[in-house]
């Protein structure tokens, strides 16, 4: 169905995944005040929503990019009118505030429907200008996506509160801590695959007048920063792996060995070829590592559950 690829269904799905596992493996445990099961689906309902709304508008103003890169999976103006894709993509921004609001009023905070705002915002602007700058759109959809984890900081705040009044010996394994650490690799992971996509998209960003990394500083400065980028997440993770062995999380251990494994491969990977069609597959290669990434939330959770078995 032309709206399901369009609103990037398969993405949305990951997004819940990523944050039905955050929730149920991290938080969920604390015994959340706000987060509730019903307040947690409105929470990603609303989530979801503003993301499907971004891919909208990214399509929108890319049209032009989009038929240089992919003629083939242009949707809009093609299958779908670019007027009712404007109408859809106001439609579930609207929804997605109305359901966070519930949200947030109903825990006395409505300031918190602040964040909701800024992720919209800072979608449209990424969309209309800033995906056409210098670093400042890798960084942007990256923070985004960090914030789909950075969320329950704000929506539950005993976690961080938490984290904030706790010493300092006492924070490796609080619930706050462990967010912290996987949305500081959601951000550098998205970065990293941000700047592979802007090197397979390298022909239609020219045309477009855009000035992405690939066009101004050229190919193979993007393949060395985003080998810098990969290692400030490799090293993390392999002193993370002897943290965990340390402290009897094995299991936890082991799997964040295969993560290193994985990344190093990729890295590898990158450099094989030069073309359009390499970059997808390296962009590719990398969501898979993200996903399993993801994953990890239910080993720490089934780790946590036998340590305190024993």
């Amino acid at each position: 169905m032309p709206w399901l690829r369009l609103i990037r269904w398969q993405n949305l799905l990951i997004i819940f995944l990523t944050q039905l596992l955050a929730w149920g493996c991290i938080v969920l445990p604390e015994n959340p005040k706000i987060l509730t099961p019903l307040n947690f689906l409105l929470l990603s309902l609303s989530t979801m929503l503003i993301a499907a709304a971004g891919y909208i508008i990214n399509d929108y103003f890319d049209v032009k990019i989009d038929i240089i890169n992919n003629p083939e999976k242009v949707i809009l103006e093609k299958v779908i009118p670019r007027k009712q894709a404007i109408i859809a993509h106001t439609l579930l921004n609207v929804i997605a505030l109305a359901v966070a609001g519930k949200v947030a009023v109903e825990a006395g905070h409505p300031e918190w429907l602040l964040f909701q705002l800024c992720c919209t915002l800072l979608l449209w602007f990424y969309s209309t200008d800033f995906k056409r700058q210098y670093v400042t759109g890798n960084i942007i959809v990256a923070l985004l996506t960090a914030m789909t984890v950075g969320v329950f900081f704000v929506y539950e705040p005993q976690i961080f509160f938490r984290l904030r009044t706790s010493r300092f010996g006492d924070r490796l394994f609080l619930p706050g801590w462990i967010l912290c650490v996987y949305a500081y690799f959601a951000f550098m992971l998205t970065w990293m695959r941000e700047i592979v996509k802007d090197m397979e998209d390298l022909k239609g960003d020219q045309a477009e007048g855009c000035i992405t990394m690939p066009i101004r500083k050229g190919l193979k400065f993007s393949r060395t920063f985003t080998t810098v980028l990969s290692l400030l997440v490799i090293m993390p993770l392999c002193l993370g792996s002897f943290v965990l062995f340390a402290h009897h999380y094995v299991s936890m251990s082991v799997y964040v060995l295969v993560l290193v494994s994985s990344l190093v491969a990729w890295t590898t990977f990158l450099y094989r070829r030069n073309t359009q069609a390499h970059y997808h597959s390296t962009s590719q290669y990398l969501k898979a590592i993200m996903i399993l990434g993801i994953c990890s939330f239910i080993i720490y959770y089934l780790q946590l559950y036998l340590n305190s078995a024993t």
